[in-house]
This record gives C-alpha cells, sequence and structure tokens, in this order.
C-alpha cells in the first residue's frame, strides 16, 4: 500500500476500534480496496464491515479475494465461513479446518481471533453464523 493509502487503513482501523459503527467505516474500506487491490488486509476488513452490515453476497466476494490474495490468513477465512454460512454456500468445514491448520501451528494468532469474535458479537449479539464458527473454533 502507498503511504496514504496505509494511513488511510490505519485511521479507518482506529475509528472502528474505538467503537464507530461498521456502516461509517464501510465506505472508507471501499475505496481502500479500489486504490489497493492486492492488498489482503483491506480485502478482509472490508468483507467482515460487509458481515456486519448485512451485505453477505458482497462479503462472500471480499472474503474470497481476501483469501486468495493470503490464504494463510485466519481473519478472512473466518469471514469466508461467515459469508459461506450467511449465503448457504457450501464449503465451511475446508476453511474452518484450515483456521484450526493455523492455530494449532500459530497459536499466538488464537487471542486476536478470540478479540475479532467477541467483537462481532458485541456488535451484533444475535450473530447466528458468528456462534456457530466460535463454537466450532473453540474460542
Amino acid at each position: 500500500m502507498e503511504s496514504s493509502q496505509e494511513n488511510l487503513f490505519d485511521e479507518a482501523m482506529a475509528r472502528y476500534q474505538a467503537g464507530a459503527a461498521a456502516e461509517e467505516i464501510l465506505p472508507t474500506f471501499l475505496s481502500i480496496t479500489e486504490a489497493a487491490p492486492r492488498q489482503s488486509a483491506g480485502w478482509t476488513c472490508l468483507s467482515w464491515l460487509q458481515l456486519l452490515c448485512d451485505q453477505p453476497e458482497d462479503a462472500l466476494r471480499s472474503a474470497r479475494f481476501a483469501v486468495k490474495l493470503n490464504g494463510q490468513d485466519p481473519q478472512a477465512r473466518i469471514n469466508l465461513s461467515l459469508a459461506l454460512l450467511e449465503t448457504q454456500s457450501k464449503g465451511v468445514r475446508d476453511q474452518i479446518q484450515v483456521v484450526q491448520k493455523v492455530m494449532a501451528f500459530a497459536p499466538e494468532m488464537t487471542k486476536d481471533l478470540q478479540t475479532s469474535i467477541e467483537d462481532g458479537l458485541k456488535r451484533k449479539p444475535d450473530w447466528k453464523a458468528l456462534q456457530k464458527v466460535k463454537a466450532w473454533l473453540d474460542l
């Protein structure tokens, strides 16, 4: 990412972490992915925000792209799992298994995933798909 895109990304992440609504930040991540389409982190964040904003079809496209760009990112795979569940598509088990393997080989990532899932359930308490994923990952 260019410096200005990195700054935009960091600022948007800071706003999100400070409690800004997903709907408020979603347009920023749309512009980030347009400006830097080969950066998986932008697509991963965009798919998460789309899921929070009840845009599962868009989230599915974004999450698939994030995984294509970085297949080792467990958050991208969780987002893809959620989007697959939300759109009643196949392939969830494969994604969950990859996340489980990553967690086994890189246990330090588990805390970040737990934090992300807790955040999702705070922002969207009745999120059934996320509750399933949390149970499957035993987080």
